[in-house]
């Protein structure tokens, strides 16, 4: 956990209420988002220098309205209410809010009122903004006054002796250009931070967290290769050196070639110390019959800890007792699993947070848990770690088990491995592995007619995915050159015994995820 003051951002329902939060942290001050309904213990276990509370698609008269603490408005920080906020707060602190004549959806142009809102300092009106609301502000509470109104509604309100603000439109967007140097004013002008937040400064609070959290205890990490439980072996090895013990388990489920040359490239570039453990068979035999999503993430992060905590039985034979577990865990993947937004549902399990036993006996430590993908990488340039690691394309915790429709059985992971290790090739060969966020083969679970040398086939599909994003959240479909395309299907369809037909994924996310399942 990092000590320095946050801004907590409260969701609401909100559909992008973490770009809220990657603004402030482009400011160089972190900022996390919870759900509506955290607790005040949990609120100030951040030790926040302001709140924001977020847009919303509810009603605040709603019998099912989101629900939330009255007393977050009163705890004596700077508020800043955004849409839904601005009507949480009005409704809140005895104003009246009610369903617009003409609601407001996209552009808008806002007339600045009175010139003297440190939340408009620097600004010029009238301002473009972004708006997507049914619903107004009529009256106002009691203390605050209008500071900026388009040509249909309220825009933007203050009370600056009780140190609420509120906005009806999304600074957050790009759609609104100014809105930056807003979010800006209310963290710097408003809440008084400075922008100390940065990669050394995170770095400096987790080794010195870990220290003090783990004494002379022994630890072990869940490795997997990747880039997030890479930066995070190093950070807890940089806090406690030999006292680590990374394990990197083959689950049965790992891309090509992927245990021996991931075991080489950590124990040689990094220098950690690495226990692989090859557990394939256990997997894909716990794995045996099920089909459903879900029921393959928890299977495989119950099963993760079971290996963890009978290696870390053997470790204490020889070093002594262990009693932490370190794992990659990352912010979108707490999003995701937690159902962070309000009222909205948890979109799927991830298998070091949704899916970990009940009862487990080590205790976890996850020093990414509140940093996003791009933030991670940014943290292990300043550890000194090597490109070809942090370049490293993002690769689920449940591997292809997630990208194997259906079914997980050896047969079917032999030619997901080989399909995916085409695609990742070409994509390297044209250039393009590092300017896409991930790429890879999906193996559905249809069997369609196929003519090879005028013989018939009947043999599986496969779907190639690639996309851009910047944080994992939301993601656009990447339209690869045909070129590369073309090459990729004729040298699954030619190699690849048991492929015979190749589709191009074109779905973004929304309403898509990047993974199938």
């Amino acid at each position: 956990m990092v000590e320095t003051q946050a801004i907590v951002v409260l969701d609401f329902g909100a559909q992008y209420s973490q770009l809220i939060a990657r603004r402030i942290r482009e400011q160089n001050v972190f900022s996390v988002v919870l759900p509506c309904t955290a607790s005040l213990d949990e609120i100030n276990s951040y030790s926040p220098a302001g709140i924001v509370l977020s847009g919303g698609p509810s009603s605040v008269y709603d019998a099912d309205a989101p629900p939330a603490d009255d007393r977050i408005l009163h705890l004596g920080l700077p508020v800043l209410g955004i849409c839904y906020g601005l009507q949480f707060m009005v409704y809140k602190l005895g104003g009246k809010v009610r369903a617009a004549d003409k609601r407001e959806y996209g552009h808008a142009q806002v007339e600045l009122l009175g010139g003297n809102s440190a939340l408009f300092k620097g600004l010029q009106g009238p301002l473009t903004v972004w708006m997507s609301h049914g619903d107004e502000a009529l009256d106002l509470p009691p203390g605050f006054e209008l500071i900026g109104r388009t040509s249909n509604a309220v825009a933007a309100i203050q009370n600056p002796a009780q140190k609420y603000y509120a906005v009806q439109f999304h600074p957050e967007v790009h759609h609104t250009p100014q809105g930056t140097a807003i979010l800006r004013n209310f963290v710097f002008e408003i809440c008084g931070l400075k922008p100390n937040w940065t990669a050394q400064s995170f770095i400096d609070e987790t080794i010195a967290s870990v220290r003090q959290t783990v004494g002379k205890g022994r630890v072990i990490c869940g490795l997997s290769g990747g880039v997030d439980s890479s930066v995070a072996a190093e950070l807890v090895h940089r806090a406690i050196g030999d006292q680590l013990t990374c394990i990197f388990v083959n689950n049965g489920v790992l891309r090509k070639n992927e245990f021996a040359t991931v075991q080489k490239n950590l124990r040689e570039k990094l220098g950690l110390n690495i226990d692989a453990v090859d557990a394939s068979e256990r997997f894909l035999s716990k794995l045996a019959g099920v089909s459903e999503p879900e029921k393959k993430r928890k299977i495989i992060g119950n099963e993760f800890i079971v290996v963890f905590e009978e290696e870390a039985h053997r470790i204490e034979q020889l070093h002594g007792k262990v009693d932490w577990l370190v794992q990659g865990t990352l912010y979108p993947d707490v999003i995701e699993s937690r159902s962070v937004r309000g009222p909205s549902q948890t979109i799927k399990s991830h298998h070091n947070v949704g899916g970990l036993p009940d009862i487990m006996k080590l205790k976890l430590i996850e020093p990414l848990k509140d940093l996003f993908k791009d933030e991670v990488r940014k943290i292990g340039r300043d550890l000194g770690m090597p490109e070809e690691i942090l370049q490293r394309q993002p690769f689920p915790g449940p591997g292809l088990a997630v990208r194997i429709l259906g079914e997980v059985t050896a047969e079917r992971v032999a030619l997901l491995q080989e399909a995916d290790d085409i695609v990742i090739t070409e994509i390297k060969r044209a250039g393009l592995y590092n300017k896409v966020w991930q790429s890879f083969a999906v193996l559905l679970p249809v069997m369609s007619v196929g003519v090879m040398g005028d013989m018939r086939t009947y043999a599986y599909t496969c779907a190639i995915r690639a996309v851009h994003s910047e944080d994992g959240m939301t993601a656009d479909w990447v339209p690869l050159p045909h070129e590369v395309l073309k090459t990729i299907s004729s040298r699954i369809v030619n190699e690849v015994k048991g492929i015979n037909r190749v589709v191009y994924d074109v779905t973004s996310k929304p309403p898509g995820t990047i993974e199938w399942e």
